[in-house]
């Protein structure tokens, strides 16, 4: 059962078995069946579902098992939708040395780094995650989060010059059918009785926080856009409150997840930032919820979120991207800051981000992934109680 008080949650993805990732190779090469392989990811999804129920997570996930990445796997689920290797990629960029000069400052690894995008028109060839959430119930009676790449993401990403033009002769052109297949995926995924559905917008916290290449991000395709960045701010708000517009009060909370890049350990090459330049868009959001990262100090300041008093908060109080074990003591003198910003019943906790973002580089091992969460789960306890006594 979810708490009423500081329910705990997941991003989304967690680390993949030497096996899952050695099959996903396998299917990708030809060498085994899409059938084969879901049997193995199958397995997969059930283990780390009761590594994520032993540590006490009130919302859970698959663990995006299936996935190479959080975006990548869109390819397989739609039509007219090209796999892009980053030497292919390099074709269509015009200015390839500052593309590889960035690939190597953000220590993006080139087996990592697939890009989906659009070569034809795109519709839906099979749900994007409908038939995961559907496995994923017949194995828990805890409540299920279901992740999906945001219309943004997936606009910057799948528009690349000089291959979708033909279809879609601007990126605004593709938005469009952008946001017809994730409104078509959330209508089934409400009417399937998902729990919680969470968008992903990486790609906003980049607009703003890059300094070189005010506009480009590591997400491949994205790299060949350029446009303003409080432009692309309401373009990306335009399009999330479109996939939303009336999908709110069906019984699915809906929330969007903002942080700064999960690829790498070096916390140095990783955006960094306050939430404040992204306040025209998180306070115009039309979402239940937003998932923000503050475990880390590039998040900056907690004050900012005094701003988004219409949404509940997805706090982030665990780092993916370090062994070092947060105390529970630790989180709650966080969550007792934001207590002075939101009250209680607006708060869930959650990490900042997954912790398997790439299934090839995993950012922590699942031993390290339990204790983070059993150290959320604890705090959430402390917290509760002190709610409990003060109400007493």
């Amino acid at each position: 059962m979810e708490s009423t008080l500081f329910p705990t949650s997941v991003i989304g993805s967690w680390p993949r078995s030497v096996e899952v990732q050695k099959a996903m190779r396998e299917k990708r090469a030809g060498r085994m069946t899409d059938e084969a392989f879901q049997a193995i990811a199958d397995q997969a999804v059930i283990e780390c579902l009761r590594l994520q129920e032993k540590a006490g997570v009130d919302i859970v996930s698959d663990g995006e098992q299936r996935r190479d990445n959080y975006i990548s796997f869109v390819a397989e689920h739609l039509h007219n939708v090209k796999m892009l290797t980053v030497s292919e990629l390099l074709e269509y960029i015009e200015d390839k040395a500052s593309f590889e000069e960035i690939l190597g400052t953000l220590d993006v690894p080139a087996f990592s780094l697939s890009n989906p995008a659009a070569a034809g028109k795109i519709s839906r060839k099979k749900p994007l995650a409908l038939n995961d959430f559907r496995f994923l119930k017949k194995h828990t009676d805890r409540k299920i989060k279901v992740t999906l790449p945001g219309p943004y993401l997936l606009t910057r990403s799948m528009w690349v010059e000089g291959l979708s033009e033909e279809a879609y002769p601007t990126k605004e052109d593709l938005a469009i059918d952008i946001v017809g297949v994730l409104r078509e995926e959330l209508e089934d995924l409400i009417a399937e009785g998902v729990d919680f559905v969470q968008f992903d917008e990486p790609v906003l916290t980049e607009l703003v926080f890059t300094q070189k290449n005010a506009n480009r991000t590591f997400m491949c395709g994205a790299l060949t856009a350029k446009a303003d960045a409080e432009v692309e701010i309401e373009f990306a708000l335009g399009l999330m409150n479109q996939v939303m517009e009336g999908m709110r009060g069906r019984g699915t909370k809906l929330g969007v997840h903002i942080c700064r890049g999960n690829w790498s350990r070096e916390d140095d090459i990783l955006l960094r930032g306050p939430y404040f330049p992204l306040i025209p868009y998180l306070s115009r959001v039309n979402v239940d919820q937003l998932v923000l990262e503050y475990a880390t100090p590039r998040a900056g300041e907690i004050e900012a979120i005094k701003e988004f008093a219409h949404a509940e908060i997805g706090f982030g109080v665990v780092n993916p991207r370090t062994e070092e074990i947060e105390t529970a003591e630790e989180i709650v003198e966080k969550v007792n800051h934001l207590l002075k910003l939101i009250p209680a019943k607006q708060i869930y906790l959650n990490p900042d981000c997954g912790f398997g973002t790439f299934a090839q580089r995993p950012m922590n091992s699942n031993e390290i992934a339990v204790q983070k969460l059993k150290a959320m789960d604890e705090a959430a306890s402390i917290l509760r109680e002190k709610i409990k006594l003060a109400s007493l």
